[in-house]
């Protein structure tokens, strides 16, 4: 994975926690938790607001799907 597979890491990140809110996490804490996926291989130096948008958008959709 990296920066742009938004809706992979999204599926990724709720699985992995499923009862945060993604709404409730800061980009910073954001982008710590990408990183530490298994499978990203992301350079860090890549990630930006927009990506890190992306991402905690599709975050969302999986959990709010999900209640």
């Amino acid at each position: 994975m990296n920066w742009i597979d938004a809706e992979d890491i999204g599926i990724a990140l709720f699985e992995k926690f499923p009862a945060v809110d993604p709404l409730t996490v800061r980009f910073t804490d954001l982008r710590e938790k990408v990183m530490a996926l298994d499978g990203f291989d992301g350079d860090p130096k890549a990630s930006n607001e927009p990506k890190l948008e992306a991402i905690q958008m599709a975050w969302y959709e999986e959990f709010k799907d999900a209640q």
